[in-house]
């Protein structure tokens, strides 16, 4: 909802992207603003096109945590799962990088990486060069996975990215301007970040809803339930704009009834709190 014209950016990116001509988007805003949402639109609206779609995450509680979300993902895409045994784990990895790697050094760097059995005793190099090592072999698996398909990038929460992911990510965003990817990085206003400037680069930065994009927006979650226009504007007044906040109290007024006891309802995840509570509701 409000979002066309940042939704046609990015689509434009991306036929950018697919053409060959890498694309990086830095999408910021304020919790709760919409960042994830938009993102997830723009994978639906390609999700009929042939492509590659990699997500990374950051989060507060890894912030110390060396590739935290490179970790992730590689996860995700080798399939790992906790049952597998260290031997399975290597199998699959090797599977998926094998591809792309330039040789059996790039799989036990990463393999070290993935904090696999015996991968580290395999290597004798200094910390330094280790580094570099690592970072080539991993920038070479991106080369590798957009020679076949186009690629769509989404790196989400940097403002909560750890020291050496943030190198990397630098490297990959210099790289990609050469590559089918679009990449799309979500941040709080916060973040500092210096990646803008460059040619193949676009800043985004979401603003809060207006007025009738908040009715609009209240209307599309109410449906066919009635709901008096006083508690749409007072909604709209509460909540400032901010798509998360009206998704939350509209759906708690409907839960509790108040289109007809016009009361103030409750916060869903702190008991007999008003909404906004401050324990929860605040941090959204």
């Amino acid at each position: 909802m409000g979002r066309d014209e940042e939704i046609e950016v990015l689509l434009r990116r991306w036929d950018q992207a697919k053409a060959g001509e890498g694309r990086v988007a830095l999408m910021s805003g304020e919790p709760g603003i919409g960042k994830s949402r938009l993102t997830a639109s723009l994978a639906q609206r390609i999700a009929s096109e042939l492509h590659t779609r990699m997500r990374y995450f950051c989060s507060p509680y890894h912030q110390d945590s060396v590739l935290h979300p490179f970790i992730l993902q590689l996860e995700r895409a080798a399939a790992l799962t906790r049952d597998d045994t260290p031997d399975e784990k290597r199998t699959k990895l090797d599977a998926l990088l094998r591809p792309g790697a330039k040789d059996d050094e790039d799989l036990t760097l990463i393999a070290e990486l993935m904090s696999l059995p015996n991968a580290a005793a395999e290597l004798n190099l200094s910390p330094q060069l280790k580094r570099e090592r690592l970072f080539q072999a991993l920038l070479r698996q991106l080369h590798a996975v957009t020679q076949q398909n186009p690629a769509l990038m989404v790196f989400e929460d940097a403002h909560w990215i750890d020291p050496t992911s943030r190198e990397l990510l630098d490297l990959i965003i210099n790289r990609v301007g050469s590559l089918p990817v679009l990449l799309i990085v979500t941040f709080r206003p916060e973040f500092q970040q210096h990646w803008g400037g460059q040619p193949h680069v676009t800043a985004m930065v979401l603003n809060r809803l207006g007025g009738r994009e908040v009715t609009a927006l209240v209307r599309g979650i109410v449906g066919n339930a009635a709901l008096r226009s006083d508690l749409v504007d007072e909604i709209a007044e509460r909540t400032d704009g901010v798509p998360l906040f009206i998704e939350e109290l509209t759906k708690a007024v409907l839960e509790r009834g108040d289109d007809e006891t016009g009361s103030q309802p409750f916060c869903r995840r702190v008991p007999r709190q008003r909404w906004p509570c401050r324990q929860h509701c605040t941090l959204l």
